[in-house]
């Protein structure tokens, strides 16, 4: 059974897209990290030690998320799940990116905007 830590609405405003001015000119960034883990030993313990700190999950995304400007926010998101993968008790790891002021040549209504979503696993050698 897999347990599962939430962070919904992790927002940043940083310089990303494929568009020269989108790396000059801020935008917002929004993130939903889910981690799947077994939080067992931490319900039963209730100690720290025995999950994983959404508080410093949400951090380092923040970090990525204003880090040096990228192209795409699937280089964003893979970054992202890549560094919550890096705790030995993250199983999997999903990671939604939104993206709602892109430049695509439409309105969106607010709360829409496009976004892109990947799910990677932990390889511990299977």
């Amino acid at each position: 059974m897999t347990d599962r830590i939430a962070l919904h609405g992790i927002a940043v405003t940083a310089c990303h897209g494929v568009l020269d001015f989108e790396k000059t000119q801020p935008q917002p960034f929004i993130a939903d990290v889910i981690l799947e883990t077994d939080l067992a030993p931490a319900g039963a313990g209730d100690d720290l030690a025995d999950t994983v700190s959404y508080a410093d999950v949400a951090q380092e995304t923040v970090a990525i998320l204003a880090g040096p400007p990228v192209d795409l926010i699937e280089t964003l998101a893979t970054r992202i799940a890549e560094a919550a993968l890096d705790r030995s008790a993250v199983e999997a790891v999903e990671v939604t990116l939104h993206k709602p002021d892109a430049p695509a040549g439409v309105d969106f209504t607010p709360g829409g905007g496009p976004s892109v979503s990947i799910r990677r696993e932990a390889d511990r050698g299977r």
